[in-house]
């Protein structure tokens, strides 16, 4: 397999650690959307990362989907995700909400890079619904005791929110302090301390 895509992305880290944790080899080809666009384009007509090229040639162009396809190639006890309702589905919404920060941290980070007149309206709604999505990842984080969010084990919640915290607070300074927010900096702080998240990782690059 091929994963393209630079680690200062949560989504192409995500699928790193987890390839990584699962044990299935892979090589990785960090470019840039767009230092590397041509290389990326060959292999994506989106120009997204993560992309995922298969040893049959296959390509699989964002994370949700690449993710769902190599939870199918291990055992079901060895999944980061449950198989079984209703903890599939409340696993999935932590990772849902982790990807949607994500999301809106990329966009406002465009938005402040990219235009020339930046929209305060739009920021502004980009900063309320980061701030509201922390606050639900707290409150639920904080409501379980375990080393990881859902028990025992690492899940892909866990790696999400981790990679996705990580991304925000290096790609927007004014919002890297989680004093309010202690429960996710003590989940972040353990994630990043674990030697899989140290390998996959690389300090957040602004595009040129």
């Amino acid at each position: 397999m091929i994963l393209i895509g630079q680690y200062d992305s949560s989504f192409v880290r995500r699928v790193g650690i987890a390839l990584r944790l699962y044990g299935i080899p892979f090589e990785h080809r960090p470019w840039s959307v767009f230092g590397d666009a041509e290389n990326i384009r060959a292999f994506n007509p989106l120009t997204r990362v993560p992309t995922l090229v298969l040893d049959d040639g296959d390509v699989i162009v964002d994370s949700a989907s690449i993710l769902d396809h190599i939870d199918s190639l291990v055992p079901v006890d060895r999944a980061l995700h449950p198989r079984q309702e209703p903890d599939r589905r409340r696993a999935m919404r932590i990772t849902a909400l982790a990807a949607g920060l994500a999301d809106k941290a990329v966009a406002l980070f465009y938005e402040k890079r990219l235009h020339e007149a930046v929209s305060q309206t739009w920021a502004d709604r980009c900063r309320r619904q980061i701030r509201d999505t922390l606050a639900a990842l707290e409150a639920d984080r904080a409501a379980r005791p375990g080393p990881f969010w859902f028990g025992e084990r690492i899940g892909h919640a866990d790696i999400a929110v981790a990679a996705s915290i990580r991304h925000m607070r290096e790609s927007h300074p004014d919002l890297a302090g989680l004093d309010a927010f202690p429960a996710l900096a003590a989940h972040c702080a353990r994630l990043e301390a674990l030697p899989v998240f140290v390998e996959i990782s690389q300090p957040f690059v602004p595009p040129a």
